[in-house]
């Protein structure tokens, strides 16, 4: 009988050390919770590269630099690389005029939108800012309308070159990728910046009425 007793006690002294260990430990985790370390979130690479050098450059020399390259690009491998084969300079305007557009919409704006370090940041530096599908199809028409005017600029220098010469229908420039580029570039930040420009006036006009 006193072994069974002395057993039942034993095993009473045992139940209690063992809750009071787990309270114990329970109040240090609750203690030590702030000072837990949690596994580091794995870092977009896109946002950990933008971090970097990219960063200190300005978006308005990025935005310049990447219209004015992608247009030389297309200069030099369409009209320059194809020019052998498609004769028709008709032909050869409507294939440069679709080219640029779709280049603009899958890769330019696309860059603009990777380089943001916020939604929205390089919207201003596009003509279709939306990601839609039917940018694609207004980018290539658009497109056109800026090459047409880059024609006019190299026919009105072309025009004056030979006034100032005395000669007639003597080719002074020619289509080259870097003032091709650079025409175009300039080309679209003007029709970009009426875009933004008439958009704020009508803000302003709507919240004056609103008022």
């Amino acid at each position: 009988m006193a072994k069974k007793k002395k057993s039942t006690q034993s095993h009473e002294t045992r139940t209690a050390e063992n809750y009071y260990e787990l309270k114990t430990d329970a109040v240090e985790r609750l203690v030590n919770a702030d000072k837990k370390t949690y596994p580091k979130t794995k870092k977009d690479p896109g946002k950990e590269y933008r971090s970097s050098w990219i960063d200190k450059i300005p978006s308005w020399i990025l935005a310049v630099f990447v219209k004015f390259w992608f247009a030389g690009a297309v200069c030099f491998f369409i009209f320059w690389g194809l020019g052998l084969y498609i004769t028709d300079i008709v032909d050869m305007i409507v294939v440069i005029g679709i080219v640029l557009g779709m280049v603009t919409d899958i890769l330019v704006n696309n860059i603009y939108r990777f380089f943001e370090t916020y939604k929205g940041q390089n919207s201003k530096w596009m003509m279709f800012p939306q990601k839609k599908y039917w940018t694609f199809l207004a980018n290539i028409p658009y497109n056109m309308l800026i090459l047409a005017v880059v024609i006019e600029i190299y026919e009105i220098i072309n025009a004056l070159a030979n006034v100032a010469a005395g000669t007639t229908d003597v080719i002074v420039l020619g289509v080259e990728p870097i003032l091709f580029g650079i025409f175009y570039m300039l080309t679209d930040l003007c029709f970009i910046t009426i875009k933004n420009t008439s958009i704020r006036i009508f803000q302003d006009a709507k919240e004056k009425n609103g008022k």
